[in-house]
């Protein structure tokens, strides 16, 4: 009995020490290690990320926002090619990180390539699934997305429908990955093929971290499969005025040259007898494409009231203001107001762009037609409702004087 007492200790003995070996081993051979050269940049810059993953194995890198999130929504309204019929499904989430991009081995890059092939059509998941980096998509994975059936009436009454149940966790996976192509748009800013990896399982990768982005923490992660992750290094991104962080855009900007190109945009709008948004609208959305178009139409709206309002005090000094259709058609436009941003959401910039691009087209036409000598000889009354405009603004200036 003694004796296999003993043996029974030198059992326990042998595997105690084998047990600090076996786990170096599976270390060796299971997570990757990540390590970065600087742990802060000045509103963005490249970062060389260099570790040690599994030889043979491919190594992609997560990186994110910490602590910024943003809003992120889809209008479902394709029709189902099963049932024939359109979903009308809204999704939505604020939990979207405010930067995120997979970067993948270099040799995948002529995958990329196929991708940008694509144009707009481009669908995340297939890109993810094609390239191998389904195994890296995590952190937007877990992020809440609600859901609403929405109708017409829904949205004339200021509502997104009706809330559904809870996805459940693959579905929420899915509809997360559409949502992080109507966020970011372009392919390249959520994909890239800079990771260089050696056959001994050591890997580099320059990354670049592009200006006007959030400010705050971001997280770098190493992945080999789904089971196979480094702890994730850390960095922060700083930025400093007049660059500043806007929140529901997700992004940061010089507001130096938003300023210039509005202050132009205000003195031939009010010319106009505008505010001069009809115009700012497809210029931001244009010049600063890192600003999603429901922010723009929802920033312009509040900021041109105060062009309007000093519009409004000059054109009433010199009487040109006829309150009574003001008035009238003022009603139209308090529901018009009411009914638009909840239809601004439901929409893609592309619609965004065809709609608006075409009535701006169809308002010049209009214009440079009523411009033309035949026009303006079948007008008299035009002629002289513009001469008694130019003597009421001589008027006044002289009256200034």
């Amino acid at each position: 009995m003694k004796e296999k007492l003993k043996l029974l200790k030198m059992v326990f003995v042998v595997l105690a020490c084998l047990l600090p070996v076996s786990a170096a081993f599976a270390q060796d051979q299971g997570a990757p290690t990540l390590q970065i050269d600087r742990t802060e940049l000045k509103n963005g810059g490249v970062i060389k990320v260099t570790g040690k993953a599994p030889p043979g194995q491919p190594v992609f890198l997560e990186v994110w926002a910490v602590d910024k999130t943003v809003r992120a929504n889809q209008f479902d309204n394709k029709r189902d090619e099963e049932t024939g019929k359109i979903p009308y499904i809204f999704y939505i989430t604020h939990d979207m990180p405010a930067y995120y991009k997979i970067f993948m081995p270099s040799e995948l890059q002529p995958k990329l390539d196929a991708i940008k092939a694509e144009g707009g059509k481009w669908s995340f998941s297939k890109a993810l699934k094609e390239t191998g980096a389904d195994v890296a998509y995590n952190v937007p994975a877990g992020i809440k997305v609600d859901h609403y059936q929405a109708t017409l009436m829904a949205s004339v009454i200021g509502s997104r429908g009706t809330l559904l149940p809870a996805l459940d966790a693959d579905e929420n996976k899915k509809r997360s990955m559409q949502l992080i192509k109507s966020r970011f748009r372009s392919y390249d800013k959520v994909l890239g093929a800079d990771v260089n990896v050696a056959p001994d399982g050591t890997f580099s990768a320059d990354i670049n971290i592009r200006s006007g982005l959030a400010p705050g923490k971001y997280r770098i992660a190493a992945v080999v499969d789904r089971n196979l992750r480094s702890q994730p290094a850390e960095f922060e991104n700083k930025i400093s005025f007049p660059t500043m962080y806007l929140k529901n855009a997700g992004t940061s900007m010089n507001l130096l040259w938003p300023f210039l190109l509005t202050l132009v945009v205000a003195i031939f709008g009010v010319l106009m007898g505008a505010g001069g948004g009809f115009i700012l609208n497809p210029l931001l959305v244009s010049i600063f494409p890192m600003l999603p178009h429901t922010v723009v139409a929802g920033t312009v709206m509040p900021t041109v009231l105060f062009s309007q309002g000093s519009g409004i005090y000059n054109y009433s000094k010199i009487k040109f203001i006829n309150w009574k259709l003001g008035i009238g058609i003022g009603c139209a436009m308090l529901l018009g107001g009411f009914i638009g941003p909840k239809l601004t959401e439901m929409i893609t910039l592309a619609q965004f762009k065809f709609a608006f691009g075409w009535i701006l087209l169809v308002l010049a036409g209009l214009m440079f037609w009523q411009t033309t000598a035949g026009y303006l000889a079948k007008n008299k009354k035009e002629q002289a409702i513009l001469k008694e405009f130019k003597k009421r603004a001589e008027e006044a200036a002289k009256a200034k004087k």
